[in-house]
């Protein structure tokens, strides 16, 4: 049997798995490979050879690619592929492994992948304004109930 290329393999996952677009897959894809180098700028020692990425380094990586590639609108691309937390690219990352596009360590497991960040603290805040105009109310006032 012919080996199926990455396009091909994504192909049959998003027929058996419709809940990410086939952009997501890709966009997954390159940012694993950002996030390999720039972990191996960090790392000398990890340079060396074939790197291994954890879940949280993957969504860490992810996070950057993700604001340097959409800015703003991150949260709006990744929501129209169907990734709206950090268990997603889990669950695509773990396809992907199903598939044998991605190997895995016996440690890896799809938890790791499990909210290390929110969407809104990673893909919103940034772009928030730092000093808020006064209002007289503070930025985080709770209302009260009479």
């Amino acid at each position: 049997m012919q080996d199926l290329d990455f396009t091909e393999i994504v192909g049959l996952i998003c027929k058996e798995d419709t809940r990410y677009d086939r952009k997501a897959y890709d966009f997954l894809r390159e940012g694993l490979d950002h996030a390999v180098k720039e972990l191996k700028k960090k790392d000398a020692d990890r340079a060396k050879g074939s790197l291994h990425v954890s879940g949280a380094e993957l969504l860490m990586g992810l996070r950057v690619y993700a604001l340097d590639q959409f800015g703003p609108l991150t949260m709006t691309v990744l929501g129209a592929w169907g990734i709206r937390c950090c268990s997603d690219f889990g669950e695509i990352v773990f396809n992907l492994i199903d598939y044998k596009v991605f190997s895995k360590t016996e440690n890896d497991r799809r938890e790791d992948f499990a909210e290390i960040y929110t969407f809104e603290d990673a893909f919103v805040k940034p772009f928030l304004p730092q000093n808020p105009r006064r209002t007289g109310l503070s930025p985080i006032s709770k209302v009260e109930s009479a």
